[in-house]
């Protein structure tokens, strides 16, 4: 503050005092121990012979003040000499944090301030960046730190910098509130943020500890959510933090959702020499959004039409601009505007922020690249793309001008986020009890590669699975994939024989053309089949070792608006999978198809297909007991999985055939004032059939029928989700399963 008043009164001085013009025939400068005469000359932008004025003057003045060299500068003209008398700022010989053990936080606060190693001490910039400090780790949770300065006089005319720093605990999230007109249910706002509430199984995650910078992430999370429905004025005002007498916080966000828009009337743009045929398409998706209510999503489809048309030379400098205007209390008209761009390329991106993240991975996200023409389009979608990785907190863009006027340089800013998930999952049936569990990881080493390890135990059978998948192995934009699993099935007590399986198996996956998928895989397993007395005669037929090699392939049409939370559209699946080298020659074929829609508001309803058939291509022998088929328990809830078809003695040996109907739609008119918890309704309907190997065995060629209830509900031990499933209709072997539940959570 000292030095800025000072060079305002010396200002000030000039003004009322003003100095005559000087012809400077040669510069004397005294006290500089330190900093060359050339470089005040240089820094000054001081030349001889020059006649200065009093304005330029002034400017040496202010120039090498903002040096930080100097804490007092004074000079003076006699005989046509100008001498300048400094007296300069001590070097920091080193800047200490004291009072931190993570080295991970040390180098944030050193990156966030001012002053550095070897660098002149200004004590006004030493008082700013105790400030930057306090607020860095503020960010980071510490609310409670304590952080003071000083300063150590070293014997070469240098100083310490010291920073002694108290963190204090970490503020904690203690509950997480939304209020005002919010008109959506807390449970589903709450999975929309990623600030999460501190639970006691939550040691590892970060998100339960107040964050700004995360809080200001929930709250763009919010406002596109509820953009993304319609709420076309929504105001998420800014969220507080109310400091409870436990230490901990209530974090609220302040919603007023507005009114519901809906699209009155659109249009497209083009610039007078544009074909109109060359951007049907894009009209034809506009035409669709009349009448329908305001979206994000579906605005995205008119924008990645016109991105498509942008991947032509004939368009790649087009920039597309949307105009909204608001014509009654909730209806809009909406406008794109399509104009040429002047022509620039891509001359540099900086990727930034990005600790964990490898930098090819988000440079693979790019739509654009270095040498490419710089289309805002493109950039545009490469933003959201690094977004839809759910990999970091915050994704932002700054685009400057490049070395020349033709060129650009786009600087990403990231900052990661934890990316782990750890889930559980339990089933109550009349024969017992099962359990599931797993932990993933969807970010490994920064790769985008995601490990998931799952173990499913229940009375007879325990399974264990590694999974491995590169989403774009190579940067092929092809996915890689990897499988081990183990699995045994014991029923030697009650049906006399016991199945090990342990294989693995590789295989990709691709986006063929637009929408359309191909999945292919090759697997090999190895198998041990163990019978004794208390087996059936077929079993007993099949004990041995197997070794078996397949091939498989996946071919599948999306059209969902969106791949989680789907709202509209549909996806078909066909699957199936050869026998290579195979001690059993069987075939396995499969078709799986699921309709989305949405009725009014809140609505949507799903109906479901699926279909498996298993057969020999060996006439003499028959599907393996391990091989047959049966309904997984999401298609056939209210009955335990591999407990219902044909049953031969005291043993369920699955069928050659397995197929489902399956209805479900959620109930936001049910409980709407619950506001932790959202319901469900489903019907199935399904049935196992199909015995090679006997003529005497009963098929149980009969549809097995349930419905029942869902339940999402935010709980105070976490997010809970249960199913309870009536039958309706069964056979008397069946084994029901009324009680479904899970639990999961981040990490």
């Amino acid at each position: 503050m000292l030095r800025i008043f000072f060079i305002s009164l010396l200002f000030c001085f000039y003004i009322v005092y003003p100095v005559s013009s000087e012809i400077i025939n040669d510069i004397e400068i005294k006290n500089n121990n330190r900093v060359s005469k050339a470089t005040i000359l240089t820094f000054g932008n001081i030349e001889k012979g020059k006649d200065y004025s009093d304005k330029e003057l002034n400017d040496i003045l202010k120039n090498l003040y903002e040096t930080n060299f100097f804490s007092d500068i004074e000079f003076e003209i006699k005989n046509n000499i100008l001498i300048l008398t400094v007296v300069e700022n001590k070097i920091i010989q080193q800047i200490k944090i004291e009072g931190i053990k993570a080295k991970k936080t040390t180098k944030l606060l050193l990156e966030s301030i001012q002053l550095q190693d070897k660098s002149p001490y200004n004590e006004y910039l030493a008082s700013q960046d105790l400030n930057l400090i306090k607020n860095a780790l503020s960010s980071q949770g510490y609310y409670f730190a304590k952080v003071k300065s000083s300063i150590q006089d070293n014997n070469n005319d240098t100083v310490n910098l010291i920073y002694e720093i108290d963190l204090g605990e970490k503020a904690l999230i203690s509950k997480i509130e939304f209020t005002g007109d919010k008109k959506i249910k807390d449970r589903k706002l709450r999975n929309i943020i990623t600030s999460e509430e501190n639970k006691f199984w939550k040691f590892i995650s970060r998100k339960k500890y107040l964050n700004k910078n995360q809080v200001n992430l929930d709250k763009r999370l919010l406002n596109n959510y509820y953009l993304n429905k319609g709420y076309y004025q929504v105001n998420i005002s800014d969220s507080s933090a109310r400091l409870l007498d436990s230490g901990k916080f209530n974090l609220v966000f302040n919603i007023d959702a507005g009114e519901k828009f809906k699209i009155n009337k659109t249009e497209l743009i083009l610039p007078d020499d544009y074909d109109p045929k060359n951007f049907s398409k894009v009209n034809k998706i506009l035409k669709k959004l009349e009448n329908e209510t305001y979206s994000f999503n579906k605005l995205s489809k008119v924008v990645d039409q016109i991105d498509a048309i942008s991947l032509s030379r004939e368009y790649e400098f087009i920039s597309a601009k949307i105009n909204e205007e608001i014509i009654d209390n909730n209806l809009l008209n909406l406008k794109i505007i399509i104009t040429e761009t002047q022509k620039k390329y891509v001359e540099k991106i900086n990727i930034f922020g990005n600790n964990i993240t490898q930098e090819t991975v988000i440079r693979n996200n790019l739509e654009i690249d270095e040498g490419d023409p710089f289309n805002e389009l493109l950039q545009a979608k490469s933003l959201n793309n690094l977004k839809a990785l759910n990999f970091f907190k915050t994704v932002q863009a700054d685009i400057k001008d490049g070395s020349s006027k033709d060129s650009k340089i786009i600087t990403f800013n990231v900052e990661e986020k934890p990316t782990g998930e750890l889930t559980a999952g339990a089933g109550v049936s009349s024969d017992g009890t099962s359990f599931g569990f797993s932990v993933s990881e969807n970010n490994y080493a920064g790769k985008g590669i995601k490990l998931i390890t799952s173990l499913d135990m229940s009375e007879d059978k325990i399974k264990g699975q590694f999974n491995i998948v590169n989403p774009n192995f190579n940067y092929t934009d092809k996915a890689l994939s990897a499988n081990i699993s183990s699995m045994v099935t014991d029923k030697l007590t009650k049906n006399g024989y016991k199945s090990s399986k342990t294989g693995f198996s590789f295989g990709t996956s691709f986006e063929q053309y637009e929408d359309f998928y191909i999945t292919p895989n090759i697997s090999t397993y190895v198998e041990k089949l163990e019978t004794n007395v208390n087996a059936i005669d077929s079993l007993k037929k099949q004990e041995g070792n197997y070794f078996d090699t397949t091939v498989g392939y996946s071919i599948m049409f999306d059209k969902r608006d969106r791949k989680w939370r789907t709202t509209e559209g549909f996806v078909s699946k066909f699957v199936q999978n050869l026998p290579i080298l195979a001690d059993d020659k069987s075939i396995l074929n499969g078709y799986e198809f699921s309709k989305f829609n949405k009725w009014g508001e809140e609505l949507v309803t799903k109906i479901s297909l699926y279909a498996r058939a298993v057969n020999s291509l060996d006439d003499a022998k028959d599907v393996r007991i391990s091989e047959r088929l049966s309904l997984p328990r999401t298609r056939l809830r209210g009955f335990e999985t591999g407990k219902i078809g044909p049953k031969d003695g005291g043993d369920y040996v699955g069928g050659n055939y397995a197929t489902s109907l399956n209805f479900s739609t959620n109930l936001p008119m049910v409980f709407p004032s619950v506001q932790t918890a959202d319901f469900a309704f489903f019907v199935d309907a399904g049935n196992v059939w199909g015995v090679d190997y006997s003529d005497t065995v009963n098929e149980s060629n009969e549809i097995r029928s349930a419905a029942g209830i869902g339940v999402n509900w935010f709980t105070p031990i976490g997010p809970l989700n249960f199913t309870l499933a009536q039958p309706i209709t069964k056979a008397s072997s069946d084994k029901t399963e009324t009680f479904q539940f899970s639990i999961g959570t981040t990490f």
